[in-house]
């Protein structure tokens, strides 16, 4: 089993660089320039080559790419262009509120999708399993911000429930939180309606139904605990994907989040915020990753079985 963790995470490494390679090159590769949003109107061109050298950006791109990799691996992000402050410092501020709207997001997906998943497996084939399925794959399919926008204008607007914006308070929370979670729902519900399926037809569920077991104890005790394996993996690699996910939803909700940062720092061409950012939902969907696999090897024994 250490030998498999070795390797897992050795296997990062070069995906982290290419990842960054590839973000490197992205983010130079769009129009616009920040110096742009750091000149006067009226500004010479010296000024403008002044600006340029002192950021860097005169540099070749191999060059200017192995410098920000070679901070990066020391812990420095760089300094941003537009706002000047630390990278690192504005990160710092912006990802608790993505990672507390990210995390209550991915909780309640989890729970809403196992209690969808279990009643729709448990009276398989009913209207009541076809109205469940077919009402979260409905729902999965609707964007975020579709979602989000809609949210706004019932509970914000017309029932004044909750409030319409901004990052004050637990009440803040919920309507995001309601946003990123439903879109997770559907893919939860049915990870888990295929494996408690797939589990009632073993050997040792015919057997307790053979003893006598209340159906309802077999299918939360027994057929939903063994189900949960491919859950539990489905879940870690969705760590990255909520996150991300979380981008739009942010800014529709306009939270001081790593979405909003990121959204307002491609919009200014400030290069350093929108690398670090993007290496930094890029690194969540690799540990999540990671957590995934190592869950599944831990949870089951038949894999950890075919790793010897």
């Amino acid at each position: 089993m250490l030998g498999y963790v070795t390797r897992r995470v050795l296997m990062l490494v070069p995906v982290f660089f290419a990842v960054s390679v590839v973000i490197f090159s992205m983010i130079h590769m769009l129009p616009g320039d920040p110096i742009e949003n750091l000149l006067r109107v009226g500004s010479s061109p010296a000024q403008r080559e002044a600006l340029t050298a002192k950021y860097g950006l005169d540099r070749p791109l191999v060059e200017q790419y192995l410098l920000w990799m070679s901070n990066v691996l020391t812990g420095d992000l760089g300094t941003a262009i537009v706002q000047r402050r630390p990278v690192a410092q504005l990160v710092a501020q912006a990802l608790p509120y993505s990672l507390s709207l990210g995390g209550l997001a991915l909780c309640f997906s989890t729970v809403l999708g196992v209690v969808v998943g279990t009643i729709a497996a448990s009276w398989r084939g009913s209207w009541l399993d076809q109205g469940l399925m077919g009402g979260v794959l409905f729902g999965s399919m609707l964007p975020n911000f579709w979602i989000g926008l809609l949210m706004i204008l019932v509970f914000s607007v017309s029932l004044g429930w909750t409030p319409v914006s901004g990052a004050r308070g637990w009440e803040s929370l919920v309507l995001p939180v309601l946003t990123i979670g439903l879109g997770g729902t559907a893919l939860v519900a049915r990870v888990t309606r295929i494996a408690m399926i797939d589990t009632q037809g073993k050997d040792f569920v015919l057997l307790l139904h053979a003893k006598g077991v209340h159906p309802l104890t077999i299918q939360v005790r027994h057929v939903l605990r063994h189900a949960l394996i491919p859950v539990v993996t489905i879940l870690a690699l969705r760590i990255g994907w909520i996150l991300g996910g979380a981008v739009t939803v942010e800014v529709v909700f306009a939270r001081p989040g790593l979405g909003s940062l990121l959204i307002k720092s491609l919009n200014q061409h400030d290069y350093p915020v929108v690398q670090a950012s993007l290496l930094i939902l890029a690194m969540a969907v690799m540990l999540g990753t990671l957590m995934g696999d190592l869950l599944q090897a831990a949870m089951d024994p038949r894999f950890r079985d075919s790793l010897t």
